[in-house]
């Protein structure tokens, strides 16, 4: 998990200029005359993008149908995201509400062109308690959030932009503010009615988690992560078979940790750069069942042949594996994967890092109102401690939505993922577990109030565990 330019981004040098850019948006929010227009207009549908083929895990957790490229394991579970935001709207997968007017409680965005924009704005207070062994830590902390989509409307083609910024104040009691943020491009080209072809672009930017395994553990705040992505696919479908072939490129770099002796370290040598090839084919039993075969083939390259301990990081990583798309309709859709990952490091005191993989999504809509999400992944994770090629990993994710009433949601996420180190590591297998809800009330379609709860807890075979519990109430404003 890393990548870096010539100087680290930090939430200090982020807020001035972010404070400056919510408070433009909220501005927009109140003050635009064509909020009372709009209400006359219908909405303009969502239109989801994704990949099906050979893509990096991101794309893979885009597209409900599709798991993910089996090589991209470099990428952090992108899973975990829906638990740090229980409260995002999203539409049943049948695309039905139970409410009689099935625009009611939704904006209906601005209308720029040929495209749409759909922003919201978010202020929530939290509060936080983390304890590890016998030692507690509380915060309480205003997060401030702006996210958006920006979606073409054209008759071919079709360009989707979304992004998400996040910025934590606390406001009393310690603890390491936690800023974030994101932003994905894709570029979907209509070659023809068999062929597509998708750009893709993005960046992100995160606090590493003290918690980590590669965490620095005397430190006031963890390093910045900045990641950048490129990729490119095409997806080709001939008849019964259906083949895709991809490429992605991404960029990690680590800003330097604080120490909580006032000093800096340098983390420059996790700086690396990824590259992955991905190819897969499909085959059609019939329009709900799909068996394919997928393989891939990446190098990572560090900056630095040799890290702070002298060990060489960089290496090679093989997959493949062979898995079951099923669609039975908008009620119910899917696939599920088997296979098999390794990395191998130029250095061969690291050993080889490898193991089982088992990748899955499903999407099930019960009933009109309720949307069941159902995940599975598996990812490689190289280590920064001397001697340990780094751990396999196996996240399970559950998410269920419910509309209680036309205007209110609840959300209950749960997830489980096990950390498992080579048998001669140093370093600790772990499982976390957190769990987690969350409620949404649509005042007006413009205005909508919110609440979570969660609690995560972190078991380590070696160490003391962490138990992790937070609430929080907040407004959004969308438009």
């Amino acid at each position: 998990m890393e990548p870096k330019f010539s100087r680290s981004i930090t939430a200090g040098a982020l807020r001035p200029r972010m404070r400056a850019w919510l408070l433009a948006g909220c501005a927009i929010f109140v003050i635009s005359p064509a909020v009372a227009q709009s209400l006359d207009n219908p909405p303009i549908a969502d239109t989801a993008t994704g990949t099906t083929g050979a893509t990096g895990n991101t794309a893979a957790i885009t597209d409900p149908q599709t798991t993910g490229a089996v090589a991209a394991s470099d990428l952090p579970p992108a899973l975990d995201e829906d638990f740090n935001r229980l409260n995002r709207r999203e539409e049943t997968i049948d695309g039905l509400r139970t409410r009689i007017d099935p625009y009611e409680g939704q904006a209906t965005g601005i209308r720029i062109g040929t495209f749409v924009l759909k922003p919201a704005l978010s202020e929530t207070f939290n509060h936080e308690r983390q304890k590890t062994g016998d030692r507690s830590e509380s915060r309480s902390f205003i997060e401030t959030g702006l996210k958006g989509s920006l979606t073409s409307d054209w008759s071919r083609h079709q360009l989707s932009v979304t992004g998400e910024g996040v910025l934590q104040n606390n406001t009393s009691g310690e603890g390491e503010e936690e800023p974030r943020a994101d932003v994905d491009a894709e570029l979907r080209l209509d070659l023809s009615d068999q062929t597509t072809a998708r750009l893709r672009a993005g960046y992100s930017f995160e606090r590493e988690d003290a918690n980590d395994p590669n965490a620095i553990a005397n430190a006031e705040s963890q390093s910045g992560v900045n990641i950048y992505r490129l990729g490119a696919a095409v997806e080709r479908d001939y008849g019964l078979i259906r083949g895709s072939l991809g490429v992605d490129f991404e960029r990690r770099t680590y800003g330097d940790v604080e120490l909580d002796n006032g000093t800096r370290l340098s983390v420059e040598d996790r700086n690396r750069n990824i590259g992955l090839l991905d190819a897969r084919v499909g085959y059609e039993l019939s329009p709900a069942l799909i068996p394919f075969l997928e393989a891939s083939v990446g190098k990572s390259n560090y900056d630095l042949r040799e890290d702070m301990f002298g060990f060489e990081r960089s290496y090679q990583n093989y997959a493949g594996r062979a898995g079951l798309e099923v669609d039975l309709g908008e009620k119910l859709n899917g696939e599920l994967a088997l296979g098999y990952e390794t990395y191998r490091f130029d250095d061969d005191r690291l050993g080889n890092l490898r193991g089982l993989s088992v990748d899955g999504r499903v999407n099930w809509s019960p009933q009109r109102g309720t949307d069941v999400l159902l995940g599975l992944e598996t990812y490689l994770d190289p280590s920064t401690t001397p001697g340990d090629a780094g751990s396999i990993n196996y996240a399970l994710t559950s998410i269920v939505t419910r509309q209680l009433r036309s205007t209110l949601v609840a959300r209950l996420s749960n997830s489980l993922t096990l950390r498992n180190f080579p048998s001669d590591a140093t370093s600790s297998d772990e499982a976390t577990w957190r769990t987690g809800a969350g409620l949404t009330w649509d005042m007006n379609r413009y205005l909508a109030l919110t609440g979570d709860v969660s609690y995560e807890r972190t078991n380590r075979d070696r160490g003391q565990s962490t138990d992790t519990a937070r609430i929080g109430v907040g407004l959004t404003l969308r438009r």
